[in-house]
């Protein structure tokens, strides 16, 4: 048993290190995935700020076109 216990020791020790050499590497590549993440929210995010911009942009050019016809004078 003693002999058994002795070897267990050196054993657990490395199983450690490799516990703890999976979870930095674990943690690299869940840190990089959230950074492809990232950069693909921010290019969505970007199309879309875009795309309000240019649904602004017609809104107003709509909302002129209104307010020039009803600053044409009535016909009697």
């Amino acid at each position: 048993m003693r002999r058994a216990e002795g070897k267990i020791e050196p054993v657990l020790r490395v199983f450690q290190d490799h516990v703890l050499f999976l979870k930095h590497n674990l943690n690299a590549q869940a840190i990089a995935s959230l950074e492809n993440e990232l950069v693909t929210l921010t290019l969505g995010v970007s199309g879309l700020i875009k795309a309000m911009e240019r649904s602004i942009e017609r809104a107003d050019a709509f909302m002129r076109t209104l307010n020039q016809q009803k600053a044409l004078p009535a016909e009697s």
